[in-house]
């Protein structure tokens, strides 16, 4: 599930859409963004909503091997709250994960059938995510962040079970304030409405993570 998204702005829709200023972080247009790779994320600090680079994969900040950031590119939104790497992080680090679409991937008897999957309304998605700092030994610093999942939809299903959390404008301050509780943010991650959603086919290159233009979220012919 959501192993890839774009992210493609233009800024000045990114901006009005989640009201923070993506030109400070250096934006630049992504079509093919894959984990361990640094990528804006949206998130509630000292009271006010920022956007940070951070890399995709998250980093808990008790570990002492960084490769276990590999395997945390995803979290179960059911169980996070509990489990040992994404408790502290979901009690009190949440945030939004930008995303003009992303993919997931068909079995079909020709092979794995990329599609994109973008909101049908245009507009950008909100991902749910978490973000954790983690401090190396050497004294290095570095946030890293993990994308929650849930049951798939209607859409979503024949693809695969489960599919990326997507929050809608109205529960963004509920999400990110870390005063609220995980007992009161949980009804938040539900199914997107398949109908709000739209799919398309695209290009296999997209499987190759060195490619990365608008070329990938075009239509193809399967």
């Amino acid at each position: 599930m959501c192993g890839r998204y774009a992210l493609y702005g233009p800024v000045s829709r990114l901006r009005g859409h989640f009201d923070v200023d993506f030109d400070a972080i250096g934006f630049v247009p992504r079509y093919n963004v894959a984990p361990q790779q640094f990528a804006p994320i949206v998130r509630e600090r000292d009271g006010a909503r920022e956007v940070a680079m951070l890399r995709w994969g998250l980093l808990p900040s008790w570990a002492k091997d960084p490769a276990i950031a590999t395997r945390l590119i995803q979290a179960r939104v059911e169980t996070a709250a509990e489990k040992p790497a994404f408790r502290s992080a979901f009690k009190a680090r949440r945030c939004l994960v930008p995303a003009d679409a992303f993919y997931e991937w068909a079995q079909t008897p020709a092979g794995k059938q990329p599609y994109l999957v973008r909101l049908r309304s245009g507009e950008p998605l909100a991902l749910a995510g978490l973000w954790e700092r983690w401090r190396g030994p050497d004294g290095e610093v570095l946030d890293t962040y993990t994308i929650l999942t849930t049951d798939a939809n209607a859409l979503i299903a024949p693809l695969h079970e489960r599919m990326p959390v997507i929050l809608p404008p109205e529960s963004w301050a509920l999400w990110l304030n870390p005063a609220r509780t995980p007992q009161q943010v949980l009804p938040l991650a539900l199914p997107y409405p398949a109908p709000a959603l739209a799919m398309h086919p695209v290009a296999r290159r997209v499987g190759n993570v060195r490619n990365d233009d608008p070329g990938l979220i075009e239509p193809v012919a399967t």
